[in-house]
């Protein structure tokens, strides 16, 4: 086990030096850097009675290579690709550019929001998927399969941001009911509510954003709890078990269950931070939620280099250190599996 672990940690840092060095490089070819994104801002921000090249004019050459010598790329781009190495052995994400605030900072800003939609999505989608999987499974072929299937599929074919839309639409002042917020996590009030009321005003501003989230995450789950306790059912060892007269339901949680929750177990660290480090950019645009997904985009867009590529590693790693995890749990979970173990 020991060896199979240091491997796999050996194994790590390739695929994460691989993911950092291409998009490194790929950021060296991207037209209109942070340069010419501060170029842009200056243009805009002079007006455009002047001819639109004023701003060009203003930032002559001198101030140009100033800009370049503050941000670094006055140096060669290998030099600046080993210095961001150094820097990442170090957990030394840099500083933005265009925020003057370090990439670490802005994560911790961001986190609370990406984590407030992420963990509750998980756990409610769970609550709901794995006793509905498990109904529907023990029921199979019947008419309740059948319409959840129904459902539970039209909801997964419905994109988030437009069952966003129409949540606004309908409940938060659009065209008919003006119930939910559309705005933050909190109210501007926050700080001076008791904190029952408090507790009542965070979930008040998250029920419209959690429902777009977890109608569109959790049929994955459904479906294949369903068929992991299918397969199970039709095994040899569960006739086996019911030819001996047990009931039903010691069948089912006794025999079955372990089972057939490995595959889910086993997922469930890359679920439950994949589910706030990812796929909420719609949703946090459509609320006015400022989370990581929109900290990425914006990053992306403004050609923020630091914060893209401070987020990507850490992202990276924390996605590399989670399948480790899973991994691992097989063993937990089900211990005939023993790595290291084949081919002796």
């Amino acid at each position: 086990m020991l060896s199979y672990i240091l491997k796999r940690i050996a194994l790590m840092l390739p695929t994460l030096l691989g993911v950092l060095t291409i998009t490194f490089v790929v950021m060296q070819f991207v037209p209109g850097g942070p340069i010419e994104q501060i170029m842009a801002e200056a243009r805009a921000g002079q007006g455009g009675d002047t001819g639109g090249y004023k701003a060009s004019r203003d930032l002559d050459k001198k101030q140009v290579e100033e800009l370049k010598k503050m941000y670094g790329f006055d140096k060669p781009a290998h030099e600046r690709y080993f210095e961001m190495l150094a820097g990442f052995a170090r957990f030394d994400l840099g500083k933005s550019f265009l925020q003057n605030k370090s990439v670490w900072e802005l994560i911790k800003e961001k986190l609370p929001v990406s984590m407030s939609l992420g963990l509750w999505t998980f756990f409610i989608s769970y609550m709901i998927s794995i006793p509905l999987g498990v109904a529907k499974a023990v029921r199979e072929g019947s008419r309740f399969d059948t319409l959840t299937s129904a459902l539970v599929l039209l909801g997964y074919a419905i994109p988030g941001f437009v069952l966003g839309i129409l949540l606004i639409v309908l409940f938060a002042g659009g065209s008919f009911y003006d119930v939910f917020p559309l705005r933050g996590l909190t109210s501007d009030n926050w700080e001076e509510l008791s904190w029952p009321a408090r507790i009542t005003d965070y979930l008040w501003h998250l029920t419209l954003p959690l429902i777009c989230l977890v109608i569109t995450s959790f049929a994955t789950v459904t479906l294949l709890t369903k068929n992991t306790f299918v397969e199970e059912i039709r095994k040899q060892y569960v006739l086996v078990a019911r030819a001996k007269g047990l009931s039903q339901n010691r069948v089912l949680y006794k025999h079955i269950f372990r089972n057939a929750l490995i595959p889910l177990i086993t997922g469930f660290p890359a679920a439950f931070v994949g589910a706030f480090f990812a796929g909420a950019l719609l949703i946090e645009t459509l609320f006015s939620l400022d989370g990581l997904g929109l900290l990425s985009y914006e990053s992306v867009v403004r050609r923020d280099y630091p914060v893209v590529l401070g987020s990507l590693y850490l992202f990276t790693l924390i996605a590399l250190v989670v399948k480790l995890v899973s991994d691992l749990l097989y063993v937990v979970v089900d211990p005939r599996v023993q790595f290291g173990s084949v081919g002796k």
